[in-house]
């Protein structure tokens, strides 16, 4: 089975890069699996899935961290995230929002579909998640976002990965560690740290027991 990981940053997936002795390049290719990072955010991801991403993938393995909007989730937690939504995308009508699909232009919401019976998926917990182009770091507009969509985590790219890998039929998964709570922004109570080191001995543990 040949993977494609995905991941927006480097330092995401820093000691995976170690572990694997790979080059510290934008895309890696190796005889068991190949690494894009794509840069952060919607628009890169898409652009450097436009370039690299095919059919001769059997699955597609997407890495980062992510905030969570659930305080029982102890920061480090590394998730599977089984849905994604791209949040933002649609149009306001007064104090209503209207989704691409309530508009008839297409779709919001994504499901990260494979067939892996790995214990190292099964084991994680299963959540959905939000792809957002601005963090919340605002108390309203969270109040706002958790009434309509009651999202688990966020991020910046994980819906346009699923929405790369829905339109050419390739397999998804999505996994994420948390690094911080959704909250006005505040650095001091990230945990960025952990949130990568676990992220990375999952992944690394996934990549040598598959």
């Amino acid at each position: 089975m040949k993977l494609l990981i995905v991941a927006a940053t480097r330092p995401e997936i820093e000691f995976l890069y170690e572990q694997f002795n790979l080059p510290k390049v934008d895309f890696v290719r190796t005889d068991e699996f190949d690494v894009l990072i794509t840069g952060v955010g919607m628009t890169a991801t898409a652009f450097a899935l436009g370039q690299h991403l095919n059919t001769s993938y059997n699955l597609v393995l997407n890495l980062g961290i992510a905030g969570s909007f659930d305080r029982t989730i102890p920061l480090g937690s590394v998730l599977n995230i089984i849905s994604d939504e791209f949040a933002e995308l649609g149009a306001e009508d007064k104090d209503a929002f209207l989704t691409l699909d309530a508009l008839g232009f297409g779709q919001t919401k994504y499901t990260a579909h494979h067939n892996l019976l790995n214990d190292y998926i099964k084991r994680l917990k299963k959540v959905n998640g939000i792809t957002v182009n601005c963090v919340h770091g605002n108390e309203g507009s969270i109040r706002s976002i958790i009434q309509r969509l009651a999202p688990v985590t966020e991020s910046m790219e994980g819906a346009a990965v699923l929405y790369a890998c829905t339109k050419i039929s390739i397999p998804c998964v999505q996994v994420r560690s948390i690094s911080n709570y959704v909250e006005p922004r505040n650095r001091e109570n990230w945990q960025i740290g952990l949130a990568i080191k676990n992220l990375n001995t999952w992944a690394i543990g996934f990549l040598t027991n598959t």
